[in-house]
């Protein structure tokens, strides 16, 4: 396991909570990054995939990240999403989350144009870390499930031969483990920190020396990722890793976000947890039930969120 890594640990992929209208709930957003901060996670991954932050404008985007601080969550806990397909934008996102107090960035590749060359993607985090400036640090989001742009070691190489000081390291949300410790195997070294956005992958991620998780289901399992991350050779993280991985196959039964969200309206009793933006919908009743019922069966131990 990575030690001292600036996020090292649990990093929650925070969910945004919407009030009926579907606008932004910036206290009931912020009352639960409390909570998991006080619950098992070290960071805060806002404004990510499952902050639902493609359906946000820019300035829902920057208001939200100004009201959690507001609030109360510590802005060194945070670890925002400026990700955008466009340079100008990418840059002024960033640059905002550094004005605050933000410590780290993480950011997409461009993910409107498909197949674009090795060349090409340099240039784009080239021209944004050269916008950028400051001391805020960046952190590859490695996602082409859903960005359709992969971010390759060769890549990753070369941004750092140039930028050893900027670029901090990576969220790798493939699942696929060995990617990941390819990642590992290649910079961490150097301090280069990777991070499994793979829920059951967890323990063996540490294990080959990554500095923790970035997960959607930690929003309702961070008690027991922290558990994994405080001892993740012991036989009671292996334990606890089954534990989250039966987990992580219930929420797979549905959309991750609308899953995750539903799991968080019944653990916390507040329906308004369900509400998502389009294109997300609410999970349907029956889907809803069967989920919930698969998660009861997986025994965790009870929690009640905020």
């Amino acid at each position: 396991m990575m030690k001292n890594a600036l996020f090292g640990g649990v990093n929650t992929a925070a969910a945004t909570a919407f009030h009926p209208d579907l606008s932004v709930d910036i206290d009931a957003t912020a009352a639960h990054c409390k909570w998991l901060l006080a619950n098992g996670s070290n960071n805060l991954a806002v404004l990510g995939t499952t902050g639902e932050t493609n359906s946000l404008g820019m300035e829902e985007r920057k208001k939200l990240l100004e009201g959690l601080v507001a609030d109360g969550v510590p802005v060194s806990a945070l670890l925002p999403g400026t990700s955008a397909p466009n340079v100008p934008d990418a840059i002024a996102l960033t640059r905002h989350a550094e004005r605050i107090g933000c410590r780290g960035a993480l950011l997409l590749p461009p993910f409107y144009y498909k197949n674009p060359s090795e060349d090409g993607l340099y240039a784009f985090y080239d021209e944004v870390i050269q916008g950028v400036g400051g001391d805020i640090k960046i952190y590859f989001y490695h996602f082409p499930a859903q960005s359709a742009v992969p971010i390759t070691v060769s890549l990753i190489a070369r941004l750092l031969k140039k930028y050893p000081e900027k670029i901090k390291g990576i969220k790798d949300s493939t699942g696929v483990l060995e990617n990941t410790k390819d990642y590992i195997r290649n910079f961490s070294a150097d301090g280069f920190e990777v991070y499994t956005g793979a829920d059951a992958g967890l323990q063996e991620i540490l294990n080959a020396g990554g500095a923790g998780c970035i997960t959607a289901t930690s929003n309702i399992v961070c008690p027991l990722a922290a558990k994994i991350y405080a001892a993740p050779d012991s036989a009671a993280a292996t334990e606890t890793q089954a534990l989250v991985a039966r987990i992580r196959k219930a929420v797979a039964m549905a959309a991750t976000i609308p899953a995750v969200k539903t799991l968080m309206a019944h653990l916390s009793g507040n329906a308004g947890w369900e509400n998502v933006r389009p294109p997300h919908t609410k999970l349907p009743s029956e889907t809803s039930k069967a989920l919930i019922a698969a998660f009861e069966a997986c025994n965790a131990p009870r929690l009640k969120l905020a």
